[in-house]
């Protein structure tokens, strides 16, 4: 489908630049060769005829840009991002990513110690 909209995009490029091409930024081109009374379509007609094309294939291309973009072709949807496989691969297995494990160390717990024996008090003399 992404392909078929791609040469649909195409072709009406090559479209509209030779339409815009036909056309002269004075307000002559095509339109000025046509000066002749018994025309089928007048001069008018015909200016009108021309920026009407141009604006329908801007159009046509935006639209189906957008289109095209909707169904982009995805390479790797369901792995993620390549940076966080790489941090998640060189990660300690014991650890988790995440916010409150970054940057400190691992906490452990001092080891519990048996309080000292304490000496009886000798009495005053």
């Amino acid at each position: 489908m992404y392909l078929f909209i791609t040469i649909l995009i195409l072709i009406a490029s090559i479209f509209l630049i030779l339409i815009v091409l036909v056309q002269n930024s004075k307000g002559g081109g095509l339109s000025s060769g046509f000066s002749s009374t018994n025309q089928i379509m007048g001069v008018r007609k015909t200016t009108d005829f021309l920026e009407k094309a141009t604006w329908s294939l801007a159009g046509t291309v935006v639209i189906l840009s957008i289109v095209a973009a909707a169904f982009l072709p995805s390479q790797n949807a369901a792995s993620g991002s390549e940076i966080k496989d790489k941090v998640q691969q060189s990660l300690p297995v014991n650890t988790k990513p995440g916010f409150e494990n970054q940057g400190a160390p691992e906490q452990t717990q001092a080891p519990v110690t048996a309080p000292a024996p304490e000496t009886p008090a000798t009495p005053a003399k």
